[in-house]
């Protein structure tokens, strides 16, 4: 399969990133997080995360392997792109490679996502009662049980 195809299929997908790694790897990411590598020397193998029983179900195959320094994460390598998966099926893969990343991206680090509007940090247990305490008494005008108790 030709790096082209590769790059349509997966530039389709929202916020895809694409940058060139290692010297030779085309990475395809989302949040930066990497879904999708190609070697850019032939004979261009495929690399890309996959559920656990696609995992199980793919290396079974030839010319699937589990992927050199990912396979503990469930990335799969087809050894040569295009020879032993057709397009339809390339597809879904990687659309699900990508759906999977894409779960456990942090919102924070999601394209297009807002950063947080910071709050003012409350005091915590005791002293937000305190406060409570000490603004009722401010607006009744008495002085609260501590200084009463030491007139008894």
């Amino acid at each position: 399969m030709l790096i082209e195809t590769i790059r349509q299929i997966c530039r389709a997908f929202p916020d895809t990133t694409e940058d060139i790694k290692w010297g030779q790897d085309l990475v395809f990411s989302i949040g930066a997080k990497m879904y999708a590598v190609v070697n850019l020397e032939p004979p261009h193998s495929l690399a890309f995360k996959c559920s656990p029983d696609e995992f199980g179900e793919l290396i079974e195959r030839q010319g699937i392997i589990p992927a050199p320094y990912l396979a503990r994460a469930m990335w799969v390598q087809e050894q040569s792109a295009g020879e032993y998966l057709d397009r339809l099926e390339l597809e879904r893969l990687l659309r699900s490679s990508y759906e999977l990343v894409r779960a456990k991206v942090p919102r924070r680090q999601q394209p297009g996502a807002r950063s947080p509007a910071r709050r003012k940090k409350r005091p915590a247990g005791k002293a937000v009662k305190r406060q409570v305490v000490d603004r009722a008494q401010r607006a009744s005008g008495s002085k609260g049980r501590r200084s009463q108790r030491r007139k008894h």
